[in-house]
């Protein structure tokens, strides 16, 4: 099933418009596995997508925090972004009152949606097959593929699936959103761990380094990726994150579960995602 596909998800990146036709003439000519792998992508993503956001609405919740059901936020194809979509939020309607409160909501989506992104990365990884290399935008792994890749052997390079490209973008919103800084998800479980005054000087750090990134990738691959997360962050920093008025020691399964967020940080991260 899958073997056919990874060419398509190329084009895709290169020609979206003349894909999309392509697409409807071969579904139209009784041709389903391009659908049904556009689809079997869509609901990977999505399902993982959920899971993260609905880590933090229970967790909401839990607190009797007021917040919403998860919006899912389409995005025009490349070169806008090559993933289809923006992600998903929440909207928190109140104060989140205690340091406890707020870092069980933080720390609870990334999580969900990695136990989730986990299972469909080795899941994508196992069903790759070989490839010959080919030009255009190249797509580095992460270091928890780098990890699975030489536990399950696979074959490099590699054609891409449905399921492997669904895991690297939920990889690759997983660590941009556990980046500490402002009112991200790294961002809130930092300010409950170490306070406001840790917690800007931290977020002013990443930022630097962040933009750094940017001129870096840019310079070196021609790659203008960090230059979006660089202007959000920079926004983030502006708003500042709101206090917490509930002051109360955070215990060991806490600080268990942020080493985990770390992890999972390190496990997601690529410095250079998308190299041209």
């Amino acid at each position: 099933m899958f073997d056919t596909m990874p060419d398509s998800w190329i084009f895709l990146l290169k020609s979206p418009g003349v894909t999309i036709s392509a697409l409807i003439r071969e579904t139209a000519a009784g041709h389903y596995w391009p659908l049904i792998g556009g689809l079997l992508l869509a609901l990977s993503l999505l399902l993982i997508l959920a899971a993260h956001e609905f880590g933090h609405y229970f967790a909401c919740r839990h607190y009797g925090v007021r917040a919403t059901l998860p919006f899912f936020l389409p995005a025009p194809p490349f070169p806008i972004t090559p993933f289809g979509t923006f992600g998903a939020v929440i909207k928190i309607k109140e104060p989140i009152r205690s340091r406890r409160a707020l870092f069980d909501i933080g720390v609870a989506g990334p999580l969900a949606g990695f136990a989730l992104a986990l299972p469909a990365s080795f899941i994508g990884l196992l069903l790759a097959q070989p490839d010959i290399p080919r030009s255009g935008p190249t797509f580095n792994d992460p270091l928890l593929f780098k990890i699975l890749i030489h536990l399950l052997h696979v074959p490099d390079p590699r054609k891409w699936n449905p399921i492997y490209w669904a895991a690297w973008t939920a990889l690759l919103v997983t660590s941009l959103n556990l980046f500490p800084v402002g009112q991200l998800d790294g961002g809130h479980v930092l300010y409950a761990l170490v306070g406001p005054r840790v917690h800007r000087i931290v977020s002013k750090v990443v930022f630097g380094l962040v933009a750094s990134l940017a001129i870096a990738s840019f310079i070196f691959y021609s790659s203008p990726i960090w230059f979006l997360w660089t202007l959000v962050l920079a926004f983030l920093l502006k708003v500042g994150h709101p206090p917490t008025f509930i002051d109360e020691p955070l215990g060991k399964t806490r600080i268990a579960l942020a080493i985990a967020a770390a992890v999972v940080f390190l496990l997601s991260f690529m410095p250079f995602p998308i190299t041209l």
